[in-house]
């Protein structure tokens, strides 16, 4: 019995997954090495022998100072469509663009590409370069700026910073990525392959957002493709090599915030018109040559102050500055003698004071006679 239940097992794991569809089984080419599924195979016309079914369309407006280029370029782009079976017209009156398909088409999705040409020449990208997105493996982003910021002078400063001086991080980012970039106006547009454009997405917005600097995802880019050149690191996480830029906070300036004004159901006092302000001065009284006399005398007095102001401001250029005086040596002899009798005065001053303290330290016993004791006889000097 136990052999019966391990072998009912051993059936139970061996038993192939069900499948949900009809036709969701295993194919034989699934796990064929030698496909290449990221391979874009180019088009056969014998794919389609038949033809399109119905016309489809698109049309595009252009600017006005690029109807001059295209008139130029239109018989090239006409020729380049006309290759897959492709019709465009350029219509000058409503400055637009229109391509369709024709009997001959015979690729579904060329139409789709016709689109985006026609979308790129509208966004100035040269025709000589807007016509290789035709190619099988060329596609095309157009990436909206304009609504992501709404302070006009960042967002051209954010700009400039994604194109650098000379152009010189755009030609970085291009030779990159290996995709073609132009920034004009609101847009960027970029032409590539499909993982070419989304590094150059990302690239964009993280600058227009300020979130990272075109720069510093050049660095990453470039640590990139040499990482790729090293097989023992295909499989692995490339993080621990790729250095990691944060954010720094930078100190704003505080908004200084407005009084508001209380809010009264009363409206505010009227102001004094001009014939109130005329009546209180008396001028309104007037007549009008006196009114003008009166003018014309202002007229003069304020011209009389502006002129002499602006003379005292010439001749302040003409005044001397002051020169320094030099003293007498007669002076320093002087100054000499009141120094030395001031000197003198102190000594004497000081000599009294100490007399005077000595008189003050005077013992009166030395002076009293005691009645035990004999006065001293006071020695008499002999010659």
């Amino acid at each position: 019995m136990e052999a019966d239940g391990a072998e009912n097992t051993d059936i139970s794991n061996t038993k192939k997954p069900k499948h949900k569809g009809k036709h969701d089984k295993p194919k034989p080419w699934d796990e064929d090495p030698n496909i290449d599924r990221w391979k874009i195979e180019k088009f056969d016309p014998s794919w389609n022998q038949g033809g399109m079914v119905d016309v489809s369309s698109f049309s595009t407006l252009f600017p006005k100072y690029r109807e001059k280029y295209l008139t130029d370029a239109w018989p090239m782009v006409k020729s380049a469509l006309k290759e897959f079976g492709i019709d465009c017209e350029l219509n000058k009156n409503e400055g637009s663009m229109t391509v369709k398909t024709t009997i001959k088409t015979r690729d579904p999705y060329i139409i789709v590409k016709a689109r985006d040409l026609i979308k790129l020449l509208s966004r100035s990208v040269p025709a000589p370069q807007a016509i290789k997105i035709l190619n099988d493996d060329m596609s095309c982003d157009i990436i909206k700026i304009g609504n992501m910021i709404r302070n006009k002078e960042r967002f051209v400063k954010r700009r400039q910073n994604l194109v650098g001086p000379n152009s010189s991080t755009l030609k970085a980012l291009e030779l990159l990525t290996g995709c073609y970039i132009l920034v004009q106006g609101n847009t960027v547009a970029a032409m590539g392959s499909f993982k070419g454009l989304k590094q150059v997405r990302r690239i964009v917005e993280d600058c227009i957002q300020n979130k990272m600097h075109p720069v510093y995802h050049i660095k990453i880019l470039m640590m990139k493709k040499e990482l790729e050149k090293d097989p023992a690191l295909k499989n692995e996480n490339w993080d621990r090599f790729l250095p990691k830029y944060k954010k720094k906070t930078v100190k704003q300036k505080k908004v200084k915030s407005k009084k508001k004004k209380q809010d009264t159901p009363f409206p505010p006092p009227q102001q004094p018109s001009m014939e109130d302000i005329q009546l209180e001065t008396g001028e309104y009284f007037l007549s009008d040559k006196k009114k003008q006399a009166k003018k014309w005398h202002e007229k003069q007095e304020k011209q009389l102050e502006k002129t002499a102001e602006n003379k005292r401001k010439r001749d302040a250029a003409f005044v001397p500055p002051k020169e320094l005086v030099k003293e007498d040596p007669s002076t320093y002899a002087d100054n000499n003698k009141d120094v030395a009798a001031m000197a003198m005065s102190l000594k004497k001053k000081a000599k009294e004071f100490g007399k005077q303290k000595s008189f003050e330290n005077v013992n009166p016993e030395d002076y009293i006679a005691t009645s035990g004791e004999q006065p001293r006889k006071k020695k008499s000097k002999r010659d």
